[in-house]
Formats: structure tokens, sequence, C-alpha cells
């Protein structure tokens, strides 16, 4: 283990859904200790802006354009990222989507597609093609599932199952990639204040039903993920691969 095992420098780190909420609070963690953050988000301006952000603080950041729904673009941003640095080292995947909130069996076939592909298709090909740019010098992947994929919460039924679907990926390539020195874990947020959860944060039935059952009564910050982000993806986990880390301030245990 490195004697400074949460230091980053010299690793090209790619934060999918890093423009804003818990990807940008975990890209801004990752640039603070060392990393090249390459920003990642559907659209390129507010990507920049973060990786822009960093900057001028002195960090290393930039931005790009990836829609993770979209196959072909994941591929042509590993590839971009191998041109422009040669490595990748850390992926974190925080991109997500969840177009439909209400009774599961009555989730319309578009939002559907939407979720899947977003959550779990576009999870599984990023993870693949990162596996096999990281092949040959190891690497970290870090999956921001949810507790939703432990015990689905009500009215996201279908955002429960991607999640639960992304708790068990993380799983198996953490199986399969040990040998090739690539770890794969994942964060379990519990309900976090970010335009995402808005409709569950700022619901004042909902968010008393829900902080009835943390232990440390309060919702979370996004920067309350990003410590755990950078324990899971740097040397002081070197010896950590298929975690699912919850940070819920306690939901689970109740």
């Amino acid at each position: 283990m490195s004697p400074t095992p949460f230091d980053l420098s010299g690793k090209i780190a790619l934060v999918t859904g890093g423009s804003r909420g818990i990807g940008e609070a975990i890209a801004s963690i990752l640039a603070l200790h060392g990393a090249h953050v390459v920003v990642a988000s559907r659209k390129a301006g507010p990507c920049e802006e973060v990786a822009d952000s960093l900057r001028r603080k002195g960090l290393r950041a930039s931005a790009l354009a990836c829609h993770v729904g979209d196959l072909g673009q994941i591929d042509a941003a590993l590839a971009q990222i191998i041109a422009d640095f040669g490595r990748l080292d850390i992926v974190v995947n925080a991109a997500a989507a969840n177009p439909y909130f209400g009774p599961v069996a009555d989730t319309p076939p578009e939002a559907f597609q939407k979720t899947v592909d977003v959550n779990f298709r576009g999870a599984f090909y990023l993870t693949a093609g990162a596996v096999r740019t990281m092949a040959s010098s190891g690497g970290a992947i870090l999956h921001v599932a949810s507790i939703a994929g432990v015990v689905p919460g009500p009215n996201q039924g279908l955002y429960s199952m991607t999640k639960a679907a992304l708790i068990s990926l993380t799983k198996a390539f953490a199986a399969e990639c040990g040998p090739l020195g690539v770890r794969v874990n994942a964060l379990l947020p519990g309900i976090t204040d970010t335009r995402f959860a808005a409709a569950l944060v700022q619901d004042d039935e909902m968010r008393v039903q829900y902080l009835s059952r943390v232990p440390l009564a309060r919702v979370a910050q996004p920067n309350d993920m990003a410590g755990a982000a950078l324990y899971l993806v740097s040397t002081a986990a070197e010896y950590t691969t298929g975690v699912c880390l919850p940070v819920d301030g306690g939901w689970l245990v109740k």
C-alpha cells in the first residue's frame, strides 16, 4: 500500500454523471486528491463548467460529453481518453435516469427503456469497456447504485430494479476481473439532496417518513458520498472488491 493511500496523483479518472449532484461531489474529491478527472455527462456545457471550476482551484480536470444510454458514445469516450492520456485508472459511474415515478405496473414502455438503457445497459458496457482498457495495468471501477437496490423505494419500482441489477453487476465483474487487477465496487447512497431526488426530498410527507428510520436524522448531502467513493477507488481499498457500501445514515439497519 502507498504511504499516502488516498493520493491519486498521476491517475486518470472518468466520472459519468459528473456535472451535478453526487457525481460532481465525487469528481471534486478525486481531483482534490490529485487525479486528472474527466467530467462526463450527456451535455458538454455543464461538464465544462464543473471542469473549469476545478481548474480555477489549481486542480486537473477536463470535460467530455458522453450519454451512457448510447453505446457508441461510451466507446467513443473511452477511445478519446486513451488518445488523450494513454491510460484510464478509475471509472466512477454516477449517471442515472428515473423518468417515471408511480405504480410499477403502470410504467410506460418509453420510461422502461430509458431507465434500463442508462442504469443497467450503459453501466454494463461502460464497465466492460473499462475492464478491457484497464486489463494491462489494473484499475478501479465504482458504481453509484442505491439503497433502493436493496429495499425498493415507493413508486420507484423500475428504478429500484435497475439499481438491484447494478449491485449484481458489480459483484459479477468483481468476481471475474480481480485476476486482471481491476477492482469493482458500488456505493449505495440513501436519499440525497440533489436535483435528481428533488421529488422525494421536497415532499414533506415522504421526507418525514424517510427520516423516521434514519438514525442520523437527516437527508444526505452530495459531499457525504465523496469520502466513501475516494476510499473505494484509492489504494486504501486495494484489497476491497465486490463491496456494495451503503452510505445512508443507517437507514438499512432499522
